[in-house]
Parts: C-alpha cells; sequence; structure tokens
C-alpha cells in the first residue's frame, strides 16, 4: 500500500470541496507539511486550542482516528499513521466549521484563551483567517477523515469508531441570556418561509435564526435539549414543506426519518448535523418540486445560479457561458421559456427577496437595497414600486 500516493490523491479530492486543508506532523508534534496558505496562522491556532497535546495523547492510546475540537467551533480531523504500534505520523485535516453559525460565535470562546504570547498582527490575521474557514457537515466531515484512515491504514471503519468529543461553542453566560422573542419569531419566519419557497439562498436565515434562539431547553441536560430541539424543528420544517407544495406522504416519511436520527442520536455534534442536514434535504426537494416543468435543465440551472447571486451584478454572458450557449441563443431560449429578459428576470427574483426580507427581518431599506446589489435605494425603492404597487417601507407596514 502507498500512503504517499494515497495521501496526495486524497489531498486533491479535499481542495475539489471548498479547501479541506491537509496537514502532517510527526510523532513529537512538529509541522512537516500543509497545503494551507494560512498555514502559520492554524499552525498556532491548533496549538493555542490544545488540539496539537490532545492530538498526541490520543495518538498514544488509539488506532482509529478522532475529531480534535476547541470552544471556538473550529473543527479539525487526525488518523495516526503507526509502525508496530508505535505513533509515526498524524494526518489533520481542517480547520472546519460544522455551521454557519459558529463564526459568528466562536469569538466568544476566543476571549477566554491566552493570547500573551502572540502579535497584535498575528491575533489580527487569525481573525481574518477564521472567515475563509470552510462549514462542513458532521455527517460529510466524518466520512472524509474515515476516507483519510484508510488512506493511511487501509482498513475501513465506521462512524462509531472514530472519537469525538462534545464541543460547546458558547459560555454559559452567554447562553443563558434569555432571548428576545420578538427577533426569534422574525428569524423562525424567515427561515421557514426559505422552505415554503425552496430557496436554495437560505444559509443567511438558518444562520440568524440559529445565533438569536438556543433551542429548547430540558432539565440543563444538553444532550436531551439538543434532541427536543432537533424534534421542534424538523416538525415546523415539514409543515412549511406542505405549505411549500411537497406532498404530505413525502414531508412526514422524512420528517419520521430524521425524527427518528435524532432519537438515536447519542452526542451534540450528531444532533447538530441531522439539523442541518433536515433543512437542507426539505429546501431541495421544494424546490425541485417547483420548478417549472416547461424549463429545460439548462435554463433551470441559471435560474438557480441566479437565486444564489442576487447580490452581484449577473450578465447575460456569465450566463451564458455556465450552460455553453452562446449569448444570442441563450437570450432568446431564456425569455421563450421564462417569458422573461435576463435583467427583468434578476430584477423580479431580488424584489420576491426583499419582500421575504421586509417582512421577516429588522434590516433597514438601505441595508436590503445593498444586500441584494441595487445601486442605490431610489432605484430599489423605484423597481419595488413598479412590482408590488408600494414602497418598501409601506410594504412593511402593510404586513
Amino acid at each position: 500500500m502507498d500512503v504517499q500516493q494515497n495521501l496526495e490523491l486524497f489531498q486533491e479530492l479535499m481542495l475539489c470541496d471548498g479547501n479541506i486543508y491537509s496537514w502532517r506532523y510527526d510523532a513529537s508534534g512538529t509541522l512537516l507539511h500543509s497545503n494551507c496558505p494560512d498555514q502559520a496562522v492554524f499552525a498556532a491556532a491548533f496549538e493555542v486550542f490544545g488540539c496539537l497535546d490532545k492530538m498526541l495523547k490520543i495518538g498514544g492510546e488509539r488506532d482509529t482516528p478522532a475529531f480534535l475540537t476547541s470552544d471556538t467551533g473550529l473543527v479539525w480531523g487526525v488518523a495516526f499513521e503507526k509502525v508496530e504500534n508505535v505513533l509515526y505520523r498524524c494526518h489533520v485535516i481542517g480547520p472546519v466549521f460544522y455551521s454557519n453559525v459558529s463564526v459568528s460565535s466562536s469569538y466568544h470562546g476566543f476571549l477566554s484563551k491566552d493570547f500573551s504570547g502572540y502579535s497584535a498582527a498575528w491575533l489580527r490575521s487569525f481573525y481574518e483567517a477564521v472567515y475563509r474557514v470552510p462549514t462542513s457537515q458532521y455527517t460529510i466531515f466524518s466520512r472524509y477523515l474515515r476516507m483519510l484512515h484508510y488512506c493511511v491504514t487501509g482498513q475501513r471503519i465506521v462512524i462509531s469508531d472514530v472519537f469525538a468529543e462534545d464541543i460547546q461553542v458558547l459560555p454559559s453566560s452567554k447562553r443563558d441570556t434569555p432571548p428576545d422573542r420578538h427577533r426569534v419569531y422574525q428569524a423562525e419566519k424567515a427561515m421557514l418561509k426559505m422552505v415554503t419557497l425552496g430557496d436554495l439562498n437560505y444559509r443567511d436565515a438558518l444562520s440568524a435564526s440559529m445565533s438569536i434562539s438556543n433551542g429548547v431547553k430540558v432539565n440543563k441536560d444538553p444532550i436531551r435539549s439538543a434532541k427536543v430541539s432537533t424534534i421542534v424543528f424538523c416538525s415546523i420544517v415539514c409543515r412549511a414543506a406542505i405549505e411549500g407544495g411537497l406532498s404530505p406522504e413525502e414531508a412526514y416519511s422524512l420528517g419520521d426519518a430524521y425524527i427518528q436520527s435524532a432519537l438515536d442520536a447519542s452526542t451534540l455534534d450528531e444532533t447538530s448535523a441531522i439539523c442541518m442536514s433536515m433543512y437542507d434535504d426539505f429546501v431541495r426537494r421544494v424546490h425541485r418540486s417547483r420548478e417549472n416543468p416547461k424549463h429545460s435543465e439548462p435554463i433551470r440551472r441559471c435560474c438557480d445560479y441566479i437565486e444564489m447571486n442576487l447580490d452581484r451584478n449577473i450578465r447575460a454572458q456569465e450566463l451564458a457561458d455556465l450552460v455553453g450557449y452562446s449569448v444570442t441563443y441563450f437570450t432568446r431560449r431564456f425569455r421563450e421559456e421564462t417569458g422573461f429578459g435576463i435583467s427583468d428576470y434578476v430584477k423580479a427574483a431580488r424584489i420576491e427577496r426583499a419582500r421575504i426580507l421586509l417582512e421577516t427581518s429588522d434590516s433597514s431599506v438601505q441595508e436590503i437595497s445593498d444586500k441584494l446589489g441595487f445601486t442605490t435605494r431610489n432605484y430599489f425603492t423605484r423597481c419595488f414600486r413598479e412590482v408590488t404597487g408600494k414602497t418598501p417601507i409601506e410594504y412593511r407596514n402593510s404586513r
């Protein structure tokens, strides 16, 4: 078995999925290699957050891989290479966040760390680099870690063989702060609206809701609380999906499967991953059920691309290149299938998103205008009135 060749292929595959980088340490904890462009920053963070010591300790006790976590929300995965049962090298992937909410809440974890040995320049570099950390679902990241273990050892393992410790992203003083119920309601309304519309650009709404509400607390038992919160979340998402056009048979069957998975979960990471997977699954199913059957696959692909990039100035040439058509042919076909020109379709999609934000958020009209890529607030107001017959303020007040 050629471990080096396997690892080189594995590293290339990881870079195909959101820049998940690879690291290699020797048995003393010396960094031998990394393909991470922020290598100096995250190598230091790996040590500061105690993950280096944990890696060497676990590697001396176990043969199977492990997750290395910190209260900042950063997660690494490590597989151990041994020679005659003695630790030889540690192969690491990461860091990642398990969800977008971890990026903002991780700063609470930073406050408890001792950075006295590091310069202000390093801290600034770290705060900037953390926003480039990719997100990955627990189930996906654990799959990558098991693949890494196979590349190193040639052994196939199941997810229960991976060592994982529970992490808490927020300190207790933050978690115990009573939530603003009005903001919770607004955030949840936006989150469920994304399900009803099958809106693939849902991440901001989901992140906002998760950062505001801490879920249901049950007798201060974090695992049980997470399970109850997941079951409640699944129930309301299921109903929102039905309102969006998903058949009750499919929605309830899918919801039951996720609820059973939540009941079977044994860690906080598992319940978090189930929530994210469930929400994404329902949104995508509703999206597929709402797709216009008259649209061809290339035109549907372009419509999805527009929905995911409403903050950008999308040109016809960009969309034509996406599906391999000439601009002339693409614009004619797009109008034939959708009934809109490119600019009119983009404007209508932006106004529909603006309606959601006006209904479900506290964002100002200027903030919404900027977020959706309108050149000025006045132009946004004019476009909004053309489509809805009201100004953004009038529309918000009427709701």
